[in-house]
């Protein structure tokens, strides 16, 4: 496949050539029964075809000048322009798009069905890419950036507790990553990526209450150490500081009830009851 790039086409402004075909027409009409046949006819071939090259450019917009099939250039500058008449002048947008893409049901690196979605922020910067590589560069954006999301999805797990890259914990380092993906995708069809985020993320609709129960169990348990490790904590300073005021010594036997009795207080789910004791009465 013959690889195009953008090259600035030859044009002419507008106004100058707009001004020559105006007194041609002018001087056609003053001079219709002095001028002969033949000469007549050049001069109203002149100004038709002086008046088909005439062309508008508008701001954040490009013309690809095609002549008999060959690209020869494209024309970025606003305004009013003029080139070869016998050209083919095809507009391409180069204003900033949007491509949402639809809810994908994809499984992810854990093999867990999840459903993502994606924003993905694009332009186009090579015009002759975009028109003469690609049958059509807007819907090979979307079939690419489904595919990308596809494979970014199937690269990271849903969720990590660890220091593993996930899909929910990492939105930033994914959007990087995705954008990367994006721009090697797409750089065959000049197309820029100024953007690509998630825009949704959910577990598979038959999945998820399964998976909502996993990570409540995940996170009790890891509630649970947290709580374990600071009431172990707790314990080892009560400890340590009755022995240093010597307020009261204790053998191993009492020393562990003790130790029993402050980790049931400290990681009880509810509050307990304390037992005084007042020492035995004598009737």
């Amino acid at each position: 496949m013959e690889q195009l790039r953008e090259k600035n086409a030859w044009r002419l402004p507008g106004f100058p050539v707009l001004v020559i075909e105006i007194v041609l027409v002018i001087w056609l009409i003053l001079q219709r029964h002095m001028v002969p046949g033949r000469l007549l006819a050049v001069a109203i071939i002149a100004a038709i075809l002086l008046a088909v090259g005439f062309f508008v450019v508008q701001p954040n917009e490009a013309r690809a000048v095609i002549f008999f099939g060959r690209y020869v250039g494209s024309v970025r500058q606003a305004g009013f322009h003029w080139t070869n008449p016998l050209t083919l002048r095809r507009r391409v947008s180069l204003r900033v798009r949007n491509f949402s893409s639809d809810k994908l049901k994809v499984n992810d690196a854990t093999g867990n069905p999840v459903e993502i979605a994606a924003v993905i922020v694009w332009r186009v910067v090579d015009t002759a890419k975009a028109l003469f590589d690609v049958e059509d560069y807007a819907s090979f954006v979307g079939v690419q950036s489904e595919t990308a999301i596809r494979a970014l999805a199937n690269r990271y797990p849903y969720d990590s507790q660890g220091a593993e890259v996930s899909l929910l914990g990492n939105p930033d380092e994914l959007a990087a990553d995705l954008r990367t993906e994006l721009q090697s995708r797409l750089a065959v069809a000049g197309v820029e990526i100024l953007e690509a985020r998630i825009t949704h993320l959910a577990y598979a609709p038959e999945i998820a209450q399964a998976m909502l129960r996993r990570q409540q169990a995940q996170a009790i348990v890891a509630a649970r150490q947290k709580i374990v490790e600071g009431a172990v904590g707790m314990v080892r300073m009560a400890l340590e500081q009755i022995a240093e005021a010597g307020i009261v010594e204790f053998d191993e036997e009492r020393k562990a009830t003790m130790v029993n009795n402050l980790m049931v207080v400290l990681t009880s789910d509810q509050a307990t009851q304390p037992i005084v004791n007042t020492g035995t009465l004598y009737s």
